[in-house]
């Protein structure tokens, strides 16, 4: 035990059925910044995402590829690791549900549900998924032109008849409904909640949690021929991570129960319906929240293949950078909303907040400090109403901060932010302190040192989204210690220090062509 408060974030596990795209970056890059920002206010942060690599869809695209399901989940496993690194997400542990660990912690599970006598034989006949790998019930499909049946996601479905274990699915609809009530921050947004009360008003029916009719998966303990689900499989990493079964163990004392699991909106229906109920009736701790997110379009375009513009990460930050691609993918659209993508957002958002705005902010103040000050920062003078308001002001902000990223709404966590660096900016140029060097010398130190101070703490707030870029700022101002407990009066700069030459953090993008033609 550290003696700091823990925060437990993870991510879903992606299905390892094709390489990674643009929502794999966005949901993982929120957990990331949680994670760095509970880090950096003092906590002992686990933060876990991983690989799904078990099911139908996957057996299938094995077939498919010519190779046997394990050789081609490294293939494509390796593909979302590498992506932790070009995003630069710092997770604990990256998780594969072929693991030896994670096979021994699901089926104790398994074991646990069926002592409490919450599993039981029969068979299974219905529609089912294999892209969703789900169970549909036949008033939720719709019918396409030809006449096939679809799931609500679009997908198509197959009629399925084998022998199947069943979770008692039905017997926890008023303790998920109670739940609901209690809690009703246990699903966000709101919206989200809604649609899940709203499921599970509906009656719930017992859940098939094995298969029968192909072979990869974790065995279910003592049924030859059957293996799990894979949702059970899946859902279950949240406690393998944590060295579940052993409910003793450091990490699962720690960190469980989850913070929060942030999940794309089109799997909340696992989340937050089959997860809490397996954990009830194993009784186990129930994570605290689940937040499902929205989906990007494209330029106004429903994201597809068949369409070929899904948004590769990977370009995005060739073309952009990384520290640009994170900041406009939160920046840009309440999380939990859906969003579209577009160039022109793109670079309109990047070149007013960060070359225009806190980049130019921080070259501005730092030149005229090499500059005029002998490139060292300034001693200040006597604070004035105006100074001490605009530090006041951002020192204030971390609560408003904290308070925003305690409800995962990031946009507004970087709308606080930014408010003060506007706030800098307007300070800079009511100051004038490049008019202050002939008439006011001394007062042109106090300015351009406020000013240091400001950047400092901004800085040291946009270090979640913008670790690189925001590490580079802090640098350049010789700033060592860059933890939240230094906000405020606590870490202020110390005058004196000489500072290297500025250089520009921020790049100015151009406008695609066809709108910089018009």
């Amino acid at each position: 035990m550290t003696g700091r408060p823990s925060y437990y974030v993870t991510t879903p596990i992606y299905y390892v059925n094709d390489k990674p795209h643009i929502g794999h970056a966005y949901t993982t890059l929120a957990a990331d910044v949680l994670a760095r920002f509970k880090r950096l206010d003092g906590h002992d942060v686990m933060f876990l995402t991983g690989t799904d690599e078990h099911g139908q869809k996957i057996e299938r695209s094995a077939e498919k590829a010519g190779i046997d399901p394990q050789t081609f989940c490294d293939q494509v496993s390796t593909k979302f690791k590498d992506l932790t690194g070009a995003m630069n997400f710092s997770n604990n542990q990256f998780i594969r549900t072929t693991e030896d660990r994670h096979k021994k912690s699901v089926q104790h599970l398994w074991s646990a549900l069926e002592e409490k006598g919450f599993i039981y034989e029969g068979r299974y006949s219905g529609w089912y998924s294999v892209r969703d790998e789900a169970f549909y019930a036949e008033s939720e499909l719709v019918d396409s032109e030809n006449g096939d049946k679809l799931a609500p996601t679009g997908a198509p479905v197959e009629w399925v008849e084998e022998p199947s274990y069943f979770f008692k699915l039905s017997a926890f609809e008023d303790k998920l409904l109670e739940l609901y009530d209690s809690n009703p921050e246990f699903v966000m947004p709101k919206s989200r909640l809604n649609e899940v009360k709203s499921f599970v008003k509906g009656g719930l029916d017992d859940l098939s949690i094995s298969r029968t009719t192909f072979t990869w998966g974790v065995p279910v303990p003592g049924a030859d021929g059957h293996i799990m689900y894979v949702w059970i499989d899946a859902l279950a990493n949240y406690l393998t991570a944590l060295g579940y079964p052993d409910e003793q163990g450091t990490d699962y004392q720690n960190f469980w129960p989850a913070d929060v699991h942030i999940v794309g909106k089109d799997i909340l229906r696992f989340h937050a319906v089959y997860w809490p109920a397996f954990l009830m009736a194993a009784d186990l701790p129930l994570p605290k929240r689940v937040f499902a997110h929205g989906w990007w379009t494209n330029e106004g375009q429903k994201i597809s293949k068949s369409l070929g513009n899904v948004i590769d990460p990977y370009e995005l930050i060739e073309t952009y950078g990384l520290d640009a691609t994170r900041f406009f993918m939160l920046r840009e659209v309440p999380f939990g909303n859906d969003g579209d993508f577009s160039r022109r957002a793109f670079v309109l958002r990047c070149n007013a907040d960060l070359s225009n705005g806190l980049g130019n902010l921080s070259q501005r103040t730092l030149s005229m400090i090499h500059k005029n000050c002998d490139g060292q920062l300034p001693e200040p003078g006597e604070l004035t109403s105006e100074d001490n308001l605009l530090l006041n002001n951002i020192e204030q902000t971390l609560q408003l901060v904290r308070d925003h990223m305690d409800r995962q709404a990031f946009h507004l966590a970087l709308d606080a932010i930014w408010t003060q660096a506007s706030a800098a900016d307007s300070y800079i140029s009511v100051q004038e302190p490049w008019k202050l060097k002939k008439t006011d010398p001394a007062r042109m130190n106090t300015v351009l040192y406020v000013l240091a101070e400001a950047i400092r703490q901004i800085a040291i707030l946009a270090q979640p989204v913008m670790p690189d870029s925001a590490a580079k700022i802090l640098s350049q101002m010789r700033v060592a210690d860059r933890g939240f407990d230094q906000l405020g009066k606590a870490g202020r700069l110390a005058p004196g220090i000489t500072i290297p030459k500025p250089e520009g953090v921020f790049p100015r993008f151009e406008l695609p062509e066809e709108d910089s033609e018009q």
